[in-house]
């Protein structure tokens, strides 16, 4: 039993720490991301060629605004030729004008030191400052032994307890993993802050209360919660008023589960997450020693963004500090509005591989899924799968925030998340970009869930040590029609 001094003190001694912890006004990432090296820097402007005209009409501007004409900058806000034909027809006056208007937005565009804040005030001086993510010390608990705690109230039935990923039992410390030798620790990560569409909040929660990922495996007759120790690890504790601040958490549990031995499988909330998972696996795993397979509808390889950190750029930023070689970075099902020639270019470039739905249209999924998985393992030991659930079809996956048509289908996503896991290593995977108030039935996460099961039905048959691309041939008929 904790005494009310002792509790007083320790709320006494924890605020005077968070006071006290950061000196300043500002919020400073313990990871800091390195600066962008010149050539990551995609849609730089090309030197503009002033026409022998169109120069004699601007002889007269200042210094510094021809030279912002001729240095090409001037293409963010109107198009060479148009300015061309203004430079020829407009009048003195009205040219001069026109090219000031131009100037102007492009002084006010750019970062200026002194007027624009470098980083987002914070009060540091709040008693609170760090209470969103601290730990409750475990003297505060009734005492236990340490292990997985089963929640349910009944031997068999549904219902009747508390919801769990995949109907697991509960663990809430790394101690807990360790005594319970646990094999895969499922952690919700509720970020919402990454996204410009909201509701990625309650994707963990829409698992939880929705069937599908706990159970038997008709394709290896596998059931992945007798055979592995599985527990659901809580909820990841999320800043929903920076991104910043809760990835940076996000890195430290995910950490947290992986040094113990279990394999994190994290369930979002936004694809920011990609960055904080696969940074963590790194740090355990070593960087430059784990692969990604990232199945997306989207390449999130955003650079030169005003924030270091959204669910479009987690790719980039796992790459540009060095966690994963781009030669061991896979995509999977790209289709968007997006790469366009210049990141295709800049992605081969690198020497990331990708393969979109134009590739599966032209040979067919089984041969797409053949090569993306000699790819995985290729050159890696470890993998870490990276599953935006938008890469599936809208008509699968309707509660997303940026559905694309034209996508995987349940019966494409399944066997290959399953082999994947099956025949590899796996370092973690996050399922993430679960809208669940976006879809007005509960497709989107019993579909989520399912894909969950097969990569837990994966990671059972390696540890059996099935044969790759192994049936269980009691759901299989043979050539002579008998099962």
């Amino acid at each position: 039993m904790v005494s009310i001094n002792t509790l007083a003190g320790w709320t006494m001694a924890a605020a005077a720490a968070t006071a006290s912890m950061m000196a300043g006004d500002s919020y400073v990432s313990p990871n800091p991301p390195p600066p962008i090296p010149a050539e990551d820097i995609m849609g730089k402007p090309k030197p503009l060629d002033l026409p022998a005209d169109v120069a004699e009409r601007l002889a007269g501007l200042a210094p510094e605004k021809l030279a912002f004409l001729k240095s090409g900058e001037a293409g963010r806000y109107v198009d060479k030729d148009a300015l061309f034909e203004r430079a020829r027809t407009l009048p003195a006056n009205e040219l001069a004008a026109y090219i000031d208007a131009i100037y102007a937005l492009y002084e006010q565009a750019e970062y200026k030191a002194g007027r624009d804040k470098l980083t987002i005030p914070l009060d540091t001086s709040s008693p609170w400052f760090n209470a969103w993510k601290l730990r409750r010390p475990g003297s505060l608990d009734p005492k236990r032994e340490a292990g997985p705690m089963q929640l349910g109230r009944y031997i068999g039935g549904y219902g009747g307890g508390f919801s769990t990923f995949a109907g697991a039992p509960v663990a809430l410390t790394p101690e807990d993993l360790v005594a319970g030798k646990v094999d895969v620790a499922i952690v919700g990560a509720p970020l919402d802050m990454g996204s410009g569409w909201r509701n990625a909040i309650d994707g963990p929660r829409a698992l939880r209360m929705t069937g599908g990922a706990g159970g038997n495996d008709m394709y290896s007759m596998i059931n992945p919660n007798a055979e592995l120790k599985i527990v659901d690890y809580g909820d990841i504790a999320i800043d929903q008023n920076s991104t910043e601040r809760s990835v940076d958490h996000v890195r430290e549990v995910v950490r947290e589960i992986a040094k113990t031995g279990a394999i994190p499988i994290v369930i979002g909330g936004d694809h920011s997450l990609e960055y904080p998972n696969v940074a963590a696996a790194a740090d355990v795993h070593g960087k430059g020693k784990i692969g990604v397979v990232h199945f997306d509808s989207h390449y999130d390889v955003g650079r030169n963004g005003v924030h270091w950190i959204t669910h479009g750029s987690p790719v980039y930023r796992v790459l540009h500090e060095g966690h994963v070689d781009p030669r061991d970075y896979i995509q999977v099902g790209l289709r968007a509005r997006g790469p366009d020639l210049e990141t295709f270019g800049w992605m081969r470039n690198k020497g990331m591989r990708y393969h979109t739905m134009v590739e599966v249209e032209k040979y067919g999924w089984d041969k797409v899924m053949a090569e993306a998985l000699k790819e995985a393992r290729q050159n890696t030991r470890k993998l870490w799968i990276s599953f935006d659930v938008d890469v599936l079809d809208p008509a699968f996956m309707p509660g997303t925030g940026t559905p694309v048509p034209g996508g995987l289908t349940m019966r494409e996503a399944q066997p290959i998340m399953r082999r994947l896991c099956a025949e590899n290593d796996i370092a973690g995977i996050d399922i993430v970009e679960v809208a669940p108030y976006l879809d007005t039935s509960y497709k989107t996460a019993l579909n989520s869930n399912y894909l969950l099961n097969a990569c837990l039905s994966g990671i059972a048959m390696r540890r059996k040590g099935l044969a790759p691309g192994y049936f269980s041939p009691v759901s299989v008929k043979d050539a002579r029609g008998n099962s």
